[in-house]
């Protein structure tokens, strides 16, 4: 294998990792022909690092491709352990990130396993990056995040007597990596016509096929209204989201109980709209007009089988659906530019457009709770009003006097 060959998947998913103290890898074999001297070592200790985050399965994902892009190219390209990397190394290695070869990138967001025969495979279709079209771009939001985990990681390192200093830190100008920005940070988000026609498409697809888009209309409608991270529906070994958490208090107003970002547990105050959501897709799965005290029912079920849904992977695929058919509804109706944006959109889109919309009308603390955000400033950063009263100031400002 050259070093610009494509490497295989280091670290499965959080449900299939075993636990690195009791059962430390005993070998990686393929990575065997491209390892380099203390590699296992490396790769035990990046496995007992992303196994401290599994009470957050959005950390642990997020921290699992950063330290597996850092451990490839390590053996891969700098052929070098750990241990050995000085500032210079990850300098290099930031380059590398902003421009990897094109055997690393794949066009579309794959399995790093598979199962065969009974047991858990490396994907030959996996890649370490993805662009679905064009060149492909590595955002100022993935440089830092690269910066961030990579800090921790070897501050991890410094306290296990692995490495003497943390090279990441000794980087003096990360400014020539990372730029600042002026102001307020735009959110990335659906605009008013966009989420008119996903939640219109959503409501199209339920009564085209009920069977299996009650539950996108349902899920459309809970990211959006109760501000939900995708990771929030799913089943995780942290939480198992379930009807029963959903419930009113003594004056009658209904509350949803979820476990979020940093295993923090929050109530979400359950507009009358939504109440109205989920009485119909109850009623679609045969349940009481609203939950019972304590009922256990999944709350997004599986279409096939019973249970819950247990991958974030599926519902992005629900949402997906949905957008691409609004997409084209825009496309038919006559808003091509739209329709562009849109095909731009994430699921998490929904939870800044909600959290976006209700920052007009109601008090940012109740928005701030409902959210989960630490602090009145991240809400801060989703009120437009500056923004749109600075560009009214210089809509119609002269260029010839």
């Amino acid at each position: 294998m050259s070093k610009h060959s494509s490497p295989s998947a280091l670290f499965d998913t959080l449900e299939e990792m075993p636990n690195p103290f009791k059962h430390p890898a005993q070998s990686i074999d393929h990575l065997l022909a491209e390892s380099v001297e203390n590699a296992l070592q490396d790769f035990r200790l990046a496995s007992e690092f992303l196994y401290s985050y599994r009470g957050s399965p959005d950390t642990f994902s997020t921290y699992r491709r950063e330290i597996e892009h850092f451990l490839q190219w390590c053996w891969l390209i700098a052929r070098k352990p750990v241990a050995s990397v000085q500032r210079e190394d990850i300098e290099s290695y930031v380059e590398f990130a902003k421009q990897p070869p094109k055997t690393w990138i794949g066009e579309k967001n794959v399995s790093r396993f598979v199962n065969r025969n009974g047991q858990r495979e490396t994907n030959s279709e996996w890649r370490p990056y993805v662009c679905s079209g064009g060149a492909y771009v590595c955002s100022q939001s993935a440089i830092q995040s690269l910066f961030s985990v990579l800090s921790s990681y070897f501050n991890f390192l410094i306290q296990e007597g692995h490495v003497a200093a943390n090279p990441v830190s000794q980087i003096r100008q990360k400014s020539k990596f990372l730029r600042k920005h002026q102001g307020k940070a735009q959110i990335r988000r659906l605009s008013p016509l966009q989420w008119s026609f996903v939640i219109e498409s959503a409501e199209e697809m339920a009564r085209i096929d009920p069977g299996t888009h009650e539950r996108t209309l349902f899920v459309m409608n809970a990211l959006f209204a109760m501000y939900l991270r995708i990771s929030e529906l799913v089943e995780t070994p942290r939480w198992t989201p379930q009807m029963g958490h959903f419930q009113p208090d003594q004056e009658g107003n209904w509350w949803f109980t979820t476990v979020g970002k940093g295993n923090k547990e929050r109530e979400i105050s359950v507009s009358n709209e939504m109440l109205d959501a989920l009485r119909r897709y109850r009623a679609f799965r045969g349940l009481t007009a609203l939950p019972t005290p304590g009922e256990q029912t999944p709350l997004i079920h599986k279409t096939r089988g019973s249970g819950g849904i247990t991958s974030t992977r599926q519902i992005r695929g629900i949402v997906q659906k949905c957008f691409d058919f609004a997409e084209e509804n825009l496309r038919r109706d006559g808003f091509p530019e739209e329709a562009e944006r849109l095909a731009a959109a994430t699921v998490h889109w929904l939870r800044h457009t909600g959290i976006s919309e209700d920052v007009k009308f109601r008090p940012r603390e109740h928005v701030r709770d409902d959210a989960g955000h630490g602090s009145s400033a991240i809400t801060d950063r989703y009120i437009d009003v500056e923004r749109a009263e600075r560009h009214a100031s210089a809509r119609r400002k002269p260029i010839k006097s």
